[in-house]
């Protein structure tokens, strides 16, 4: 598409952080540093996103944790990755120390998936303003009650963070633009970043702000 024609930010797209929810993407155990499913990256934009969620539970702004639970027979897996379920190696599995949220993004030591709930497509909340969805694809909106939940909360801007930019975060930051959400991407807080990938993200309007960019927007 000509660059000319490119939707920047602009009145429709420009972020309402009146009206903004904070998502994490797959930042579960299994995905950190030295772990069977490493995400190089993750481990390092855990402070930033650990500092974001302060911030909204602080001021009870909605928070959404987007994870991948994978059942243990390989039922419900992607095709990419099934075989190797099936032959046994433990990746995100339902039940596992490592399918669980990474310890910083807990708003108490004691949290764990509620895996029948999940899986059934339940949501699982964490407090009045915080919940878990499972996905069981890339897209954090595809068989999801995510659209449902973030308009039964009068929601217009997503603010997405989290596990690894290329694949699951931008599949669902482009559902969210087709469905007419405003967006922001905290480029500090989240992992597998590259150049070209916020260009194009800034030719689709979505807003990039740093971690503390966003806070001063938030919280002023």
């Amino acid at each position: 598409m000509d660059k000319s024609a490119s939707n920047e930010v602009n009145d429709y797209t420009r972020p309402d952080f009146g009206s903004v929810a904070l998502i994490t993407i797959d930042t579960q155990c299994d995905v950190l540093d030295g772990q069977p499913l490493e995400i190089p990256g993750t481990s390092a934009v855990l402070p930033q996103m650990n500092h974001l969620l302060e911030v909204f539970r602080r001021t009870q702004k909605p928070i959404i944790h987007i994870v991948r639970i994978y059942k243990r027979d390989g039922t419900n897996v992607d095709l990419c990755r099934r075989a190797v379920v099936e032959s046994g190696r433990s990746i995100v599995l339902e039940d596992s120390a490592g399918c669980q949220l990474a310890p910083e993004l807990l708003p108490h030591a004691t949290v764990r998936f509620d895996a029948k709930l999940l899986l059934a497509g339940g949501i699982q909340s964490l407090s009045p303003h915080e919940v878990i969805i499972y996905k069981s694809r890339w897209g954090a909106f595809y068989r999801t009650p995510l659209e449902t939940h973030l308009h039964s909360l009068g929601i217009s801007t997503l603010v997405f963070t989290g596990c690894n930019f290329p694949n699951c975060p931008r599949t669902s930051i482009y559902e969210a633009s087709e469905r007419d959400f405003r967006i922001v991407l905290v480029t500090d807080a989240m992992s597998g970043l590259y150049e070209r990938g916020l260009a194009e993200m800034r030719n689709i309007g979505i807003e990039l702000l740093t971690s503390a960019e966003l806070m001063m927007q938030v919280t002023g």
